[in-house]
């Protein structure tokens, strides 16, 4: 038996294989998190959505690792409300997006995270992005392009919102790089979830009339979000990381919206226009493009792994 150091967790030596496999299975839960967003809209508030989607996943967090959370500090609470009050942002645009979007596009147009974390690094650091991130870039607004602009060159508001929670995602990575150095990171991640919530219960008291979910589907909806698409992503998803390469991470993580085209398909019925697809094409071929090259850097390591913090998100 293992002891995991981020989570406390023992499990069993795992290989690489099974490692991937279980973010496999991680990435899978995040493409499935954009239908059940897409339904629990359809009748329910969004800060209400994501009041109890952070909150259940909160609780049954911090009942997992009871003893790693009871210990907390100042700095700590003050950097998980920062990326609390980020993740509220980034959960709230997706809802808004799905709402006036396809479930598909949402997940293409949300893997762009992927592609502006290093520019906004390449900002900050003032330093040119490498060429195969250029090339990525490009590649990647050709397709947007594709997947956003409608008949007479309108753009689809659903779309916008989505690419704000993509940038506010690649934000919350980079803040969490720093963030994770100085405080610890599970509980850095887990009562990020609760300050969330607590951002979430606020507007939806003040801008909204708060309502428990009325029907099963809206029901399976919100305990889908909270413990498969949140609580399960962030456990399990921390635990196999360290058994594999940054570049495996970098490329399962890309498959949240292939997943995510999957099961619109399937469950929602949903069938884009052929402009559509190709953008949603070329938008993954950028991603990997800009992946690639990003994980042979020491950086990508992190930022690879920071990703993940959609399911601590």
């Amino acid at each position: 038996m293992i002891h995991d150091e981020i989570t406390g967790v023992k499990v069993n030596h795992m290989t690489q294989r099974q490692a991937n496999l279980i973010l496999t299975t991680v990435s899978l839960a995040w493409g499935i998190s954009y239908i059940f967003m897409k339904l629990g809209i359809d009748g329910m508030p969004p800060s209400t959505i994501v009041a109890l989607r952070c909150g259940i996943a909160f609780f049954v967090t911090v009942m997992i690792f009871f003893k790693r959370t009871v210990q907390i500090n100042i700095k700590m609470l003050k950097y998980a409300s920062i990326s609390g009050a980020l993740l509220y942002g980034i959960f709230m645009m997706l809802l808004y997006g799905v709402q006036h979007t396809s479930a598909t596009s949402a997940g293409f147009l949300t893997s762009t995270t992927v592609v502006m974390v290093p520019i906004i690094q390449a900002i900050l650091n003032r330093k040119f992005p490498a060429l195969k991130i250029t090339i990525g870039v490009v590649i990647v607004c050709i397709g947007l392009l594709l997947l956003t602009v409608r008949d007479q060159f309108t753009l689809d508001i659903g779309a916008i919102y989505c690419l704000i929670a993509a940038l506010l995602y690649a934000i919350h990575i980079i803040v969490s790089n720093d963030f994770v150095r100085k405080v610890d990171a599970l509980q850095l991640g887990i009562y990020q979830l609760g300050f969330a919530s607590i951002f979430a219960t606020i507007c939806a008291f003040a801008f909204e009339e708060p309502v428990l979910p009325s029907t099963p589907v809206h029901w399976v909806a919100i305990l889908a979000l909270a413990l498969i698409c949140s609580a399960y992503g962030f456990v399990f998803q921390s635990v196999a990381q360290k058994y594999t390469t940054p570049e495996s991470v970098g490329f399962l993580f890309s498959l949240e919206p292939i997943f995510s085209a999957l099961f619109s398909f399937i469950f929602l019925k949903e069938i884009i226009e052929t402009s559509h697809y190709l953008g949603a094409i070329l938008i993954m071929l950028g991603v990997f493009i800009a992946n690639r090259s990003t994980s042979k850097t020491s950086q990508h390591k992190q930022n690879a792994g920071d990703y993940h913090e959609r399911s601590s998100s």
